[in-house]
């Protein structure tokens, strides 16, 4: 087996390739120079002839070029601001067992001990190095004799916050033993430089790239050229390099907890897919109404828990979460998880740095009658706007009697709302009357609009007895229309999808009308050199949603509603599936098979059923927001 040192030793002998490449730019750099010199020194000294002067005044041109352009990739790749991973710094006042931990760990692996402890709404765990000067004090806050220089230090251990409050204390301990031991490697000179230079060249890519304007995106243009070719001729070389200090951090870590250290790998995956179904399901709906969850870290744990319950695993967990959480190690965890959760919606979803009126925190006790009642009702009036704005179609009528024509007014067109086809664009739905039925609406012009009619049957014309008034905002409303014109699912997809995009639109224009700066530093979180300038989020949790899913999920919010206003249904929550209906207090997840039905194939049978099977009545009105 081999020892740690000769890890050590291959990442060394890696990190010297890469700064060979280094000097190799500098060298090139610094070639027409010399060769000027030595014109100009033959020329003085008299051993070369009057015919080289001119070879020594375009030697020396080319030095002046080469050593400026030289001296601005120096520049730029030295002020370049290395990215920074998105963290919550944690001070040791906050959390003195878990720096004491760290600490005590870093001495049985006999390595410097990181120099600072940060986390991270992730499931994973690494060092980080920020010793670079523009991490360092401001220029106006370093004093003259240098104390507010920043002196070499150790990495900082980045920590995914969902480890400490899922993981037990000795698990936390055995997972970081590989981690931690990496702050030896890191002290070496060699690997050290050698990371710096990595660093810096992927610094300088970064600020080419967001480079605007000719004047300043010429220089930087090419800074760029040049960083990236640097980068691609040691990128073989860096892989390698940190290959081996990984490995042998690994192999320095074996004698620390290695029992507990298989254990704790196993629950990092289990980790993982607690934390991604709670962003994605949970989170993300709360994110895209305004609201950010306050508990995140917490709610892994629930939902974790339930995911061991469905897979049959209790058993074994239930003697495990006896032990003591690692969140324990914190002084104030609701804060550290406040934070942690903050951080996660500006990642993820790309909200504000901190909380206002529009983004607004949310418990989870709160969280289903504030979130999932809310966004339920804004899909389904949403889904009753589009509807009502759809073009006019003909229902299937009778065939006409002799003689009548097409234009007849047995054939004149309803839309959705059963109002003339000229009706305005934006036009809602009658609201209820005062009786409970809908409130009669008139239309703008022509004559008065038709009730709601049978399949079979033709509206009556226009000097026929007077038409009943529109109905409301009703599920059946909704399912009548999918289910009789073929073409309304395309449509309203289409236009659903469109609505959505929109207000995505709206929405990151107001965030990008934000400020960031001042904010950030207010919360103090770490966000490097600019990673989230190009917009946000940084991590999309999902794809955007097709026509066809968004349509079934605004039906989907249709039938709760209807379920909730109509049956005495409740909004609950799901830890692992999201938004969830309640009836008579057990969650009811046969409904998503009904609407498919309905959404893809126009049949309405099976969720007719289930609405009668539940005792929901589609004819009632619906509150919307």
């Amino acid at each position: 087996m081999a020892s740690p040192e000769t890890g050590v030793l291959a990442a060394r002998a890696r990190a010297l390739a890469v700064l060979r490449i280094r000097s190799t730019a500098r060298a090139v750099a610094l070639l027409p120079a010399a060769v000027a010199v030595v014109l100009f020194a033959g020329r003085a000294t008299g051993r070369l002839g009057a015919g080289w002067d001119l070879a020594g005044w375009i030697a020396g041109g080319a030095a002046v070029v080469s050593l400026l352009l030289a001296g601005l990739v120096t520049a730029v790749v030295a002020r370049a601001r290395p990215a920074l991973s998105p963290s919550v710094p944690i001070s040791e006042k906050s959390a003195p067992d878990l720096y004491r931990l760290v600490r005590d760990l870093a001495e049985r692996l006999e390595v410097p001990a990181p120099s600072a402890i940060a986390l991270t709404p992730d499931c994973d765990s690494w060092l980080e190095d920020r010793t670079h000067r523009a991490h360092g004090p401001p220029r106006r806050l370093r004093r003259p004799d240098g104390a507010g220089r920043r002196a070499p230090e150790a990495p900082v251990l980045v920590i995914g916050s969902p480890f400490l409050w899922w993981m037990r204390v000795a698990e936390l301990r055995a997972l970081l033993a590989p981690v931690v031991a990496g702050t030896g490697p890191s002290a070496h000179p060699d690997i050290a430089a050698a990371r710096r230079f990595i660093r810096g060249l992927d610094a300088a890519v970064a600020v080419s790239a967001r480079a605007g304007g000719r004047l300043r995106g010429l220089p930087l243009r090419f800074v760029g050229r040049v960083a990236r070719l640097l980068l691609r001729a040691g990128r073989e070389h860096a892989m390698i390099m940190e290959r081996a200090v990984a490995a042998a951090a690994s192999e320095r870590a074996q004698n620390v907890d290695y029992g507990l250290r298989i254990v704790a790998q196993e629950q990092v995956g289990l980790a993982y897919a607690g934390w991604d179904r709670l962003l994605t399901r949970v989170a993300l709906p709360a994110w895209r109404m305004g609201r950010w969850p306050s508990r995140l870290d917490a709610g892994v744990v629930s939902a974790l828990t339930e995911l061991s319950r469905r897979d049959r695993l209790a058993d074994g967990f239930a003697s495990r979460l006896g032990e003591r959480p690692a969140c324990d190690l914190l002084e104030e965890p609701g804060a550290i998880d406040r934070a942690a959760s903050l951080l996660a919606a500006r990642l993820f979803h790309g909200g504000p740095a901190e909380p206002g009126p529009d983004w607004s925190p949310v418990g989870w006790q709160q969280y289903p009658e504030e979130v999932v009642d809310r966004k339920w009702r804004l899909e389904a009036a949403r889904l009753h706007r589009v509807l009502d704005n759809l073009p006019a179609t003909v229902l299937p009528v009778a065939p006409p009697a002799t003689g009548a024509t097409a234009t007849g007014p047995a054939a004149s067109p309803l839309t959705y709302a059963h109002t003339p086809a000229h009706a305005p664009a934006g036009r809602r739905p009658a609201a209820p009357g005062p009786d409970g039925g809908p409130a009669v609406s008139p239309p703008a012009d022509g004559p008065p609009h038709t009730a709601s009619l049978p399949r079979a049957e033709s509206p009556p014309p226009a000097d026929g007895p007077p038409a009943a008034p529109a109905p409301g905002p009703t599920l059946a409303r909704v399912i009548d229309r999918l289910a009789q014109d073929e073409r309304a699912g395309d449509l309203v997809a289409a236009r659903l999808g469109a609505e959505v995009e929109r207000e995505e639109r709206e929405e990151a224009a107001r965030q990008a009308a934000r400020g960031r700066c001042e904010q950030d530093a207010a919360i103090g979180v770490a966000w490097g050199d600019g990673m989230a300038e190009g917009g946000l989020p940084l991590f999309p949790l999902q794809p955007p949603r097709t026509g066809r899913e968004l349509l079934a999920d605004h039906v989907t919010a249709m039938v709760c509603c209807a379920a909730v206003d109509t049956a005495g249904a409740t909004p609950g929550l799901d830890w692992l599936d999201g938004p969830a209906l309640l009836v008579d207090g057990a969650r009811r997840a046969d409904l998503g098979r009904p609407v498919l039905s309905l959404v893809d194939d126009g049949d309405a049978g099976p969720l007719r059923g289930w609405l009668t099977t539940v005792g929901v009545r589609p004819e009632k009105p619906v509150r919307l927001v």
